[in-house]
């Protein structure tokens, strides 16, 4: 599988999801953000805490799909950049902000090319939210970005879905028991699939990706290799969508909990880490 398969794939795909997850009723519910110009997205709520206090941060929000934490971010009073490699990602999340109000600005770029678009060593703060290191083949060469874009004392906050929850397979009864590998492995899990992970009316065509997984050692050394220093590491027992379906129970605080056994499941984990 070269880059270009792999990318070419991942990004129909997620053009498909961006379209789906903007459009007013359903998907993202944007018109809430409309609405109620005081509103955080549920990622950025649970976190607000541990991010502290951010305004006036430079900020980079990496993969930012169609903008609801990138503008909650903002909300928080961050100055924010959004940066995402689906062009119709970044066209709704423009068209989002337009009719908000918030200051953000968003360029079209994957990860591994954000100093390509951004300037290096200008942020102070790089965010990165749930479901985005998956679609990354390589974790040094993110860390490699993340620490490039940073200033020196500079943050990376992350909250991701934990490598345990990519590793299982629900549809193994009895579940959900560990299939897929938790390490990185070179080639990707292909996967052909219509659906997404939020209600929405517009069917997905562009259906096969191309996913890895990578554990939280793997993770951690990669930023220690490009002289980041740890300084937050929380593991949780919940997920802000239904990340293995028939096994998890709603909350109702925008958090989903394993319905059996909720303590033996890490799902979601806070990482920060700063640039020396």
């Amino acid at each position: 599988m070269t880059q270009p398969d792999y990318l070419d794939a991942n990004r129909a795909n997620w053009n498909d999801r961006a379209d789906a997850h903007s459009e007013h009723g359903t998907g993202y519910l944007v018109e809430r953000y409309i609405a109620d110009r005081e509103l955080l997205s549920d990622v950025v709520r649970f976190d607000v805490e541990r991010l502290g206090d951010i305004r006036g941060l430079r900020t980079v929000h990496l993969q930012c799909h169609i903008g609801t934490d990138t503008l909650s971010l903002a909300r928080l009073g961050a100055r924010v950049t959004g940066l995402d490699f689906s062009s119709s990602a970044v066209r709704a999340a423009r068209e989002l902000v337009a009719e908000t109000g918030d200051a953000v600005d968003f360029v079209q770029s994957d990860v591994y090319g954000a100093t390509d678009v951004l300037d290096a060593g200008s942020f102070d703060l790089v965010f990165t939210g749930i479901g985005a290191l998956c679609w990354l083949p390589d974790i040094d060469r993110w860390a490699a970005t993340v620490a490039a874009l940073l200033k020196s004392g500079g943050r990376l906050h992350l909250r991701e879905t934990h490598p345990i929850v990519w590793s299982a397979d629900e549809r193994i009864p009895d579940g959900p028991h560990l299939r897929f590998p938790y390490y990185e492995q070179a080639e990707p899990l292909a996967w052909d699939d219509d659906t997404t992970y939020v209600e929405v009316d517009t069917p997905i065509t562009a259906t096969k990706t191309f996913e890895w997984n990578r554990g939280l050692g793997e993770i951690a050394t990669a930023l220690l290799n490009h002289g980041m220093r740890l300084t937050m590491l929380v593991e949780h027992d919940s997920i802000p969508y239904e990340a293995l379906p028939g096994l998890l129970e709603d909350r109702g605080d925008g958090e989903w909990g394993v319905i059996r056994q909720p303590a033996a499941y890490p799902l979601t984990y806070t990482l920060q880490a700063v640039k020396e």
